[in-house]
């Protein structure tokens, strides 16, 4: 199971606490975990990435181990603390302006 932080109005838009877990299927990555949150919280969906293309949302950005992710190819594995659930990717809400 991989657990994922999501940010206030995504929490509040798919009804859930701080923190999500899913199940996603080897191989863990950035791009089949995201689509396993859509898939378990279809309300999140074009919320994170763009129906489309999948690309990410411009103010929306990744992080995990302290890493951030948002510029990462979607097929890139997880680093391994994520993985073993030790660490949460983290979706964040990016603040424009001053």
């Amino acid at each position: 199971m991989i657990r994922v932080v999501l940010p206030y109005h995504l929490r509040n838009l798919a009804r859930t606490g701080t923190e999500v877990q899913v199940d996603v299927p080897a191989p863990v990555t950035l791009g089949a975990t995201l689509s396993a949150l859509e898939a378990a919280y279809p309300v999140l969906q074009g919320t994170v990435r763009d129906h489309g293309t999948l690309k990410r949302r411009p103010l929306v950005r990744f992080f995990a181990c302290k890493e951030d992710l948002s510029n990462e190819p979607p097929d890139m594995p997880l680093p391994e603390p994520v993985i073993n659930g030790k660490e949460p990717l983290m979706i964040v809400g990016a603040m424009a302006g001053g």
